[in-house]
């Protein structure tokens, strides 16, 4: 991972959170928010909460009798979710992950969309979200497979590759797709003091009005921004066409279905 995968800033969370969340992540957030109603929490700490996107999936799975702390390390995202959200359940907070400003067993369950994979050190944060949790909690969190599961996500990787063949831009193989071994993910959870720890596989389906939705979320609404325009201070639309064309080859010009794959991992120290 280098330093530009992990900045979210100027407009990419605006672009993130409206071609990215429905695209991608939504239908994983009902997927977390489900698992999460079924364990009757309390006080849940969601971490790299990002633009609220899991957040507003909980407001509307869990009872209002449950409190949020949504924390992510990244302030211009944070801003972005809490401007989505007005509730008095949710508390946002800027934290790091891996040292989290929280006393010990303070949460019934930490829950994680799709950060993990930014983490620099992910053991530290995983016995951070360890210590954070009470005895019975759990710890729930998604990682996306590899990324020839995930359709769009690998076509514009490709486009955008083409566009620069010295020097492709690699943020997507690298780092949202590029921790998606099962048995290491499963092997750093439990070497983090963890119990009992599961993973499950789930696909789903990634739909679009048009073949641009996801080349502009994918190429504008994320770090792969970064890359493409330090490579080319003006070649981002042209990125974005590039992308776009991809996806419009291999699902049409009208509106666009392409699948994506992720894994849930499930970490507490309740005997399963």
């Amino acid at each position: 991972m280098t330093k530009v995968d992990t900045v979210f800033s100027g407009s990419i969370p605006f672009l993130y959170d409206k071609y990215l969340g429905p695209l991608l992540f939504e239908p994983y957030a009902e997927d977390l928010a489900n698992r999460l109603s079924a364990l009757n929490p309390q006080r849940v700490l969601e971490v790299a909460a990002g633009t609220g996107i899991v957040t507003r999936a909980l407001l509307r799975s869990l009872p209002a009798s449950v409190s949020i702390v949504a924390t992510d390390l990244n302030q211009p995202m944070l801003d972005h979710a809490a401007q989505q959200v007005s509730s008095e359940r949710v508390n946002w907070q800027k934290a790091d992950a891996q040292a989290l400003p929280f006393p010990d067993q303070s949460f019934d369950a930490v829950v994680c969309q799709f950060g993990v994979m930014f983490f620099p050190d992910k053991p530290k944060a995983y016995r951070e979200a360890r210590r954070v949790l009470k005895p019975t909690g759990h710890f729930i969190f998604s990682v996306w497979d590899r990324l020839e599961y995930n359709e769009f996500a690998n076509l514009a990787a490709a486009a955008v590759a083409e566009l620069f063949p010295d020097d492709p831009p690699g943020f997507l193989a690298r780092t949202p797709h590029g921790y998606h071994d099962q048995h290491a993910v499963i092997a750093e959870v439990r070497g983090a003091g963890f119990g009992s720890v599961t993973s499950e596989t789930v696909t789903r389906r990634s739909r679009a009005p048009t073949c641009r939705n996801p080349a502009i979320g994918l190429c504008q609404g994320s770090p792969l921004r970064n890359e493409i325009e330090a490579r080319g201070a003006n070649r981002l639309a042209e990125a974005t066409d590039a992308a776009a064309g991809r996806i419009s080859a291999r699902f049409g010009t009208g509106p666009v279905d392409g699948m994506i794959q992720a894994h849930v991992v499930t970490a507490s120290d309740v005997p399963a």
